[in-house]
């Protein structure tokens, strides 16, 4: 048994990833401050005596003892992370700040949650590892694109200089489940606009490109980057590439839905290419997604189905 801390725990992924490894018996410190996770995501795993909630916000000092930190918190959408930029870059800087300190004084291995937004508006697809990305660092999207960089920078420098075991996990778009209905993320918009038979809104021409990984391999990434000795980054995501339009029709179809498509302006610094290339991860971690996006989002309607009312 490790006692592990999970900041964002309440989140999305942050609350798939907390059950997942509270089933495999640890004892898990969720910290979140609620800004966009939900108690109702972790609200069955309260009662666990191996189950910890504590209200926290990352930019102020935590104090815990630990073996292992999977930092996730950090709004991930763009409508809440541009919703309070300045807070969104203090949480990933003075947040990555105080966790690496919390690691460095418990000598716990600790996982940061980066993002394929490091890349930016990548020149090179898919993307690897070794690209630095095309980045506007004065942006809408730089609150966030930034704040992940610099936090990349600030696990690498307590690595060298302090010894701090470190991962780094670059996560590309991830779907399923406990997916807030108003975060503004493609899946969501168009699930939920679907089965409101609402107008599906697709941004510019939608020939613009995503790849979706479905949380449950995004969760087995997660643990098995944690649990191996790489302390470079490494991708985490589905390489199955859909055009934004396609990606409309597939939901559309699978909801039996009469929305219309219609188009609007694409927003300001939208990446128009995004696939990882997971070489890496296949190699270091023996890890790829197994769940086909057909699947993962029959699974994703059904969870909308019953939280839409």
């Amino acid at each position: 048994m490790k006692r592990i801390l999970i900041t964002g725990g309440a989140g999305f992924i942050g609350s798939h990833l907390s059950e997942r490894l509270l089933n495999e018996g640890n004892d898990i410190i969720c910290l979140d401050n609620f800004f966009t996770g939900s108690k109702d995501n972790i609200r069955h795993l309260i009662g666990n005596n191996h189950f910890e909630l504590v209200r926290h916000d990352i930019i102020n000092e935590y104090l815990a003892e630990v073996d292992q930190i999977y930092n996730l918190a950090c709004p991930a959408s763009p409508i809440h992370y541009q919703y309070n930029p300045i807070k969104t870059i203090k949480t990933s800087v003075m947040g990555i700040i105080n966790m690496l300190g919390l690691a460095k004084r418990c000598k716990a291995t600790i996982l940061q949650a980066s993002t394929s937004e490091i890349y930016g508006n990548p020149q090179i697809h898919p993307q690897v590892e070794e690209y630095w990305g095309n980045v506007n660092p004065i942006g809408i999207r730089s609150c966030y694109d930034e704040g992940k960089r610099c936090a990349e920078t600030l696990m690498l420098d307590y690595h060298r200089q302090n010894k701090v075991d470190i991962r780094i996990a670059r996560i590309f778009n991830t779907y399923g489940p406990r997916m807030a209905i108003n975060d503004g993320r493609v899946v969501s918009n168009f699930i939920v606009q679907a089965l409101k038979n609402e107008p599906i809104t697709v941004y510019g021409t939608g020939n613009q490109t995503r790849a979706f990984c479905y949380v449950d391999d995004l969760v087995d990434g997660l643990i098995k980057l944690m649990n191996c000795d790489y302390t470079l980054p490494v991708n985490l995501g589905n390489p199955g590439e859909y055009t934004i339009l396609d990606f409309a029709k597939l939901i559309i179809k699978m909801t039996n839905s009469n929305s219309e498509i219609i188009f609007k302006e694409l927003p300001k610094d939208d990446p128009v290419q995004r696939e990882p290339d997971i070489t890496l991860a296949k190699e270091k971690l023996n890890w790829q997604p197994t769940v086909s996006v057909t699947e993962g989002i029959k699974k994703t309607i059904e969870y909308f189905e019953t939280v839409i009312k």
